[in-house]
């Protein structure tokens, strides 16, 4: 998953990005809203944590801009403010869900599953292909009852593919969701992650199939 961090506390940026890194999702870090506008305007995102209070505005007027565009992406909102009339405030300008400063990074963590998930239309962590499950909050791949743990990358990569069977996605799509604009990698590090869950594929009744041209699907063999 790509994510979009607007937040001007640097030392709280750091840890953020540090942390969800960690998890396998590539993370961009603004410090203004002009700055996020320009992330925005560039690429595509599964979600984005946004500050309130920035140097150069306030968050809620960007959450308002960005709903008034039909703008889909997740928005979890990160404020020091505990008062229910500003969380009331925040959710019906359209955030999906805020956090309170200062908070506990597994609450985070936690709280972008549990957005990720409703946003897919999804009340589970895990899913199912054929023989093969892929459960998120485990980290595990589990095909005919064995389970693999997976490393950060490998199960951010298999959540695109199992969430789409059948989609073919181009190297430059996985590349914007696997990676943030400071990672200096170039699309043969995707074909480095495919290797790799191929390698965990094997034996299963599902596998990555290489389309000429296009890129990769995931298909089932039954």
């Amino acid at each position: 998953m790509r994510f979009l961090l607007i937040e001007d506390n640097a030392s709280l940026a750091g840890a953020v990005v540090e942390r969800l890194q960690m998890d396998g999702h590539a993370v961009d870090h603004a410090d203004t809203l002009d700055a996020a506008r320009a992330c925005i305007a560039v690429a595509d995102y599964d979600l984005i944590l946004l500050d309130i209070m920035l140097p150069d505005g306030d968050g809620r007027s960007f959450l308002e801009a960005h709903r008034q565009a039909e703008k889909q992406t997740p928005v979890i909102v990160t404020t020091a403010r505990s008062e229910v009339s500003d969380r009331v405030g925040l959710l019906d300008l359209g955030a999906d869900d805020y956090i309170t400063k200062p908070f506990d990074f597994s609450e985070l963590e936690a709280r972008c599953r549990a957005v990720l998930r409703r946003r897919g239309g999804a009340a589970v962590n895990s899913v199912t292909v054929a023989d093969a499950v892929l459960d998120s909050a485990a980290g595990e791949l589990r095909i005919g009852g064995e389970a693999q743990t997976l490393r950060n990358r490998e199960l951010r990569l298999l959540e695109v593919f199992f969430a789409a069977p059948g989609q073919v996605f181009s190297k430059s799509y996985l590349m914007d969701r696997m990676f943030s604009f400071s990672d200096e990698v170039n699309e043969n590090a995707i074909e480095v992650y495919v290797g790799r869950i191929r390698r965990r594929l094997e034996g299963a009744q599902v596998r990555i199939e290489t389309v000429r041209g296009l890129g990769y699907r995931l298909v089932a063999d039954r």
